[in-house]
């Protein structure tokens, strides 16, 4: 069995909210795996989290433009906030981000398109990293794109115009007018940025995901000692309220708390005299799935010390 250290408790007390010493039962009870651990304490009703965010620990900015019926969203990581407050990385997230537009959603062929300064945007990245003296990567882009209607944006914790902690993009297809789907858009992306679905439908959910939250229901229904076919019926209504609760067009709208956003879609459209389609969205969150070493300074310090 592996050694539960205090660190790996502590990691999993911050990941699911459950006690200090549950936290150590359940790494206990599930010889250190920490997925199974996060399991454990749900089917036992003391950690309440229905999805896992990713662990938001890269610094950096979201970048987020809009072109007429297209929209761009990147990532560009640096090492620390403070870089991320620099002009110059700014203007580079800003210059990237415009480009994006023209380039699609691949990384490789952002990369190397030209930048408007001259030279490719891979030699301004090196050059931008020599000069500020830190690390630098575009990490990730996507680009959409409506034949008819609008795409409208939201960025949070916004750091100056179209660049932030999250970027979020919204594709409406209808023959609305732009001013009102631009208005919808708006709302709505706002929604995304704080609910953060998991996907558009049930028919975008990870099948992994879903088996996953299947046999967590199955185990707690099966705890509550009812029959079989009661079980059966909890395990299913559990999956239904996760579906709901992570889809968007599933969630209960935010501004409202009270209309899902299937039906917010559906009034929108009928008040503006013409169907609107929530086609797609993206939502970036800085860092987010990227896992960051934690250095214990006054640790450090003294092993130096130590060794000195």
């Amino acid at each position: 069995m592996a050694e539960i250290t205090a660190s790996m408790v502590k990691d999993l007390r911050d990941q699911t909210g459950a006690g200090m010493m549950d936290c150590k039962k359940a790494l206990t009870e599930t010889g250190g795996d920490f997925e199974a651990a996060v399991d454990w304490l749900r089917t036992k009703g003391l950690a309440s989290a229905a999805k896992k965010a990713g662990r938001v620990a890269a610094e950096g900015l979201v970048g987020v433009a809009v072109q007429g019926t297209k929209g761009a969203v990147v990532e560009v990581n640096s090492e620390t906030d403070f870089v991320a407050k620099n002009d110059q990385f700014q203007g580079f997230v800003r210059a990237v981000t415009e480009l994006a537009l023209s380039n699609g959603s691949s990384v490789d062929a952002l990369l190397d398109a030209g930048y408007p300064t001259g030279g490719s945007v891979r030699d301004v990245l090196t050059s931008n990293i020599a000069t500020i003296g830190e690390n630098q990567s575009v990490r990730r882009v996507e680009v959409v794109e409506v034949a008819q209607g609008v795409v409208a944006s939201y960025v949070h914790n916004a750091a100056g115009e179209g660049l932030g902690k999250i970027g979020v993009l919204v594709a409406l297809e209808s023959a609305a007018p732009a001013d009102q789907l631009a208005a919808l858009g708006k709302q709505l992306a706002m929604h995304i940025a704080a609910a953060n679905p998991l996907a558009l439908d049930e028919t975008g959910l990870d099948p992994a995901v879903v088996e996953r939250e299947r046999a967590i229901a199955r185990e707690k229904a099966a705890a509550s000692g009812k029959p079989a076919e009661i079980v059966e019926k909890m395990i299913e209504g559990g999956i239904r309220k996760f579906q709901q609760e992570n889809t968007l067009l599933g969630q209960i709208f935010v501004i409202d708390g009270k209309t899902k956003i299937a039906d917010v879609i559906a009034q929108a459209g009928k008040a503006a005299g013409s169907p609107v389609k929530l086609a797609r969205y993206v939502r970036f969150q800085l860092g987010e799935g990227i896992e960051k070493a934690q250095t214990d300074f006054a640790a450090e310090v003294a092993a130096q010390v130590k060794g000195s």
